[in-house]
Protein backbone atom coordinates (compact mmCIF):
# COMPACT_ATOMS: atom_id res chain seq x y z
CA UNK A 1 0.00 0.00 0.00
CA UNK A 2 1.38 3.45 -0.94
CA UNK A 3 2.45 5.85 1.78
CA UNK A 4 -0.32 8.31 2.82
CA UNK A 5 1.87 11.32 1.96
CA UNK A 6 1.96 10.15 -1.66
CA UNK A 7 -1.66 11.22 -2.12
CA UNK A 8 -1.37 14.49 -0.18
CA UNK A 9 -2.41 17.74 -1.83
CA UNK A 10 1.11 19.24 -2.05
CA UNK A 11 2.42 16.15 -3.85
CA UNK A 12 -0.49 16.12 -6.29
CA UNK A 13 -0.04 19.84 -7.06
CA UNK A 14 3.71 19.27 -7.50
CA UNK A 15 3.12 16.43 -9.96
CA UNK A 16 0.56 18.48 -11.91
CA UNK A 17 2.80 21.58 -11.98
CA UNK A 18 5.84 19.58 -13.08
CA UNK A 19 3.86 17.84 -15.83
CA UNK A 20 2.41 21.10 -17.16
CA UNK A 21 5.74 22.92 -17.15
CA UNK A 22 7.37 19.95 -18.89
CA UNK A 23 4.70 20.11 -21.61
CA UNK A 24 5.32 23.85 -21.99
CA UNK A 25 9.08 23.30 -22.28
CA UNK A 26 8.50 20.63 -24.92
CA UNK A 27 6.66 23.21 -27.02
CA UNK A 28 3.14 21.85 -26.52
CA UNK A 29 2.03 25.22 -25.15
CA UNK A 30 1.32 27.75 -27.90
CA UNK A 31 -0.36 30.58 -26.05
CA UNK A 32 0.87 30.34 -22.46
CA UNK A 33 -2.09 28.60 -20.81
CA UNK A 34 -0.17 25.42 -19.96
CA UNK A 35 2.79 27.38 -18.59
CA UNK A 36 0.54 29.59 -16.44
CA UNK A 37 -1.26 26.48 -15.17
CA UNK A 38 2.05 24.84 -14.29
CA UNK A 39 3.32 27.86 -12.39
CA UNK A 40 -0.01 28.14 -10.57
CA UNK A 41 0.13 24.47 -9.58
CA UNK A 42 3.67 24.94 -8.21
CA UNK A 43 2.52 27.95 -6.17
CA UNK A 44 -0.34 25.83 -4.81
CA UNK A 45 2.24 23.17 -3.88
CA UNK A 46 3.83 25.68 -1.53
CA UNK A 47 0.51 27.00 -0.22
CA UNK A 48 -0.90 23.57 0.57
CA UNK A 49 2.38 22.48 2.17
CA UNK A 50 2.36 25.50 4.49
CA UNK A 51 -1.36 25.63 5.22
CA UNK A 52 -3.55 22.66 4.27
CA UNK A 53 -6.52 23.75 2.18
CA UNK A 54 -9.74 21.87 1.53
CA UNK A 55 -9.48 20.19 -1.90
CA UNK A 56 -12.30 22.22 -3.47
CA UNK A 57 -10.74 25.47 -2.27
CA UNK A 58 -7.42 24.41 -3.83
CA UNK A 59 -9.10 23.67 -7.16
CA UNK A 60 -11.02 26.97 -7.01
CA UNK A 61 -7.78 28.86 -6.29
CA UNK A 62 -6.08 27.06 -9.18
CA UNK A 63 -8.83 28.04 -11.63
CA UNK A 64 -8.99 31.62 -10.35
CA UNK A 65 -5.23 32.27 -10.29
CA UNK A 66 -4.53 30.45 -13.58
CA UNK A 67 -7.39 32.32 -15.26
CA UNK A 68 -6.19 35.69 -13.97
CA UNK A 69 -2.60 34.88 -14.95
CA UNK A 70 -3.62 33.78 -18.42
CA UNK A 71 -5.73 36.93 -18.89
CA UNK A 72 -2.81 39.11 -17.83
CA UNK A 73 -0.43 37.21 -20.16
CA UNK A 74 -2.77 37.63 -23.15
CA UNK A 75 -3.19 41.35 -22.47
CA UNK A 76 0.58 41.81 -22.11
CA UNK A 77 1.21 39.79 -25.28
CA UNK A 78 -1.20 41.94 -27.29
CA UNK A 79 0.57 45.09 -26.10
CA UNK A 80 3.95 43.67 -27.13
CA UNK A 81 2.79 42.29 -30.47
CA UNK A 82 2.69 45.46 -32.56
CA UNK A 83 5.19 48.20 -32.12
CA UNK A 84 4.94 51.17 -34.42
CA UNK A 85 8.12 53.01 -35.22
CA UNK A 86 8.30 56.75 -35.81
CA UNK A 87 7.00 58.30 -39.02
CA UNK A 88 8.68 57.47 -42.32
CA UNK A 89 10.83 60.59 -42.11
CA UNK A 90 12.41 59.06 -38.98
CA UNK A 91 12.07 55.38 -40.00
CA UNK A 92 15.18 53.28 -39.74
CA UNK A 93 16.77 51.60 -42.72
CA UNK A 94 17.40 47.91 -43.20
CA UNK A 95 19.04 45.87 -45.95
CA UNK A 96 17.31 43.00 -47.75
CA UNK A 97 19.17 39.73 -47.21
CA UNK A 98 16.86 37.24 -48.96
CA UNK A 99 13.31 36.53 -50.01
CA UNK A 100 10.88 39.02 -51.50
CA UNK A 101 11.36 37.15 -54.79
CA UNK A 102 9.06 36.05 -57.59
CA UNK A 103 7.42 33.25 -55.57
CA UNK A 104 6.75 35.22 -52.41
CA UNK A 105 7.04 38.99 -52.74
CA UNK A 106 5.48 39.60 -49.35
CA UNK A 107 8.04 38.04 -47.00
CA UNK A 108 11.79 37.76 -46.69
CA UNK A 109 14.68 38.56 -44.39
CA UNK A 110 16.38 41.87 -43.70
CA UNK A 111 19.44 42.98 -41.77
CA UNK A 112 18.35 45.56 -39.18
CA UNK A 113 20.39 46.85 -36.23
CA UNK A 114 22.99 44.16 -36.91
CA UNK A 115 20.55 41.25 -36.76
CA UNK A 116 18.66 39.17 -39.31
CA UNK A 117 14.89 39.64 -39.06
CA UNK A 118 11.93 38.08 -40.82
CA UNK A 119 10.11 40.86 -42.62
CA UNK A 120 6.87 41.56 -44.46
CA UNK A 121 6.84 43.88 -47.45
CA UNK A 122 3.97 46.35 -46.99
CA UNK A 123 4.10 47.02 -50.75
CA UNK A 124 3.59 43.38 -51.69
CA UNK A 125 3.53 43.84 -55.46
CA UNK A 126 7.07 45.20 -55.54
CA UNK A 127 10.09 42.93 -55.96
CA UNK A 128 12.96 43.52 -53.50
CA UNK A 129 16.41 42.26 -54.45
CA UNK A 130 19.09 41.27 -51.90
CA UNK A 131 21.11 44.35 -51.02
CA UNK A 132 18.17 46.73 -51.53
CA UNK A 133 17.52 49.30 -48.83
CA UNK A 134 14.11 49.32 -47.14
CA UNK A 135 12.47 51.42 -44.46
CA UNK A 136 11.37 49.68 -41.26
CA UNK A 137 7.87 50.98 -40.57
CA UNK A 138 6.88 48.80 -37.62
CA UNK A 139 6.99 45.39 -36.02
CA UNK A 140 4.37 42.66 -35.73
CA UNK A 141 5.62 40.07 -33.26
CA UNK A 142 8.95 38.84 -34.64
CA UNK A 143 8.34 40.22 -38.16
CA UNK A 144 9.38 43.69 -39.25
CA UNK A 145 7.07 45.64 -41.53
CA UNK A 146 9.12 47.22 -44.32
CA UNK A 147 8.60 49.49 -47.33
CA UNK A 148 10.87 49.79 -50.36
CA UNK A 149 12.97 52.94 -50.21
Amino acid sequence: MPAPWLWSAPVLWLVLGTALITLALLGIDTDGLILVGGITALVLTLLTALAPLPPLLGVALFVLVAGAGYGWLRRWSRQQRTTALPSSSHAEQAEVISGFGEDDRESGRVLWQGQSWAAVNLEAGRLLEPGAQVLVMGRDGTHLQVLPK
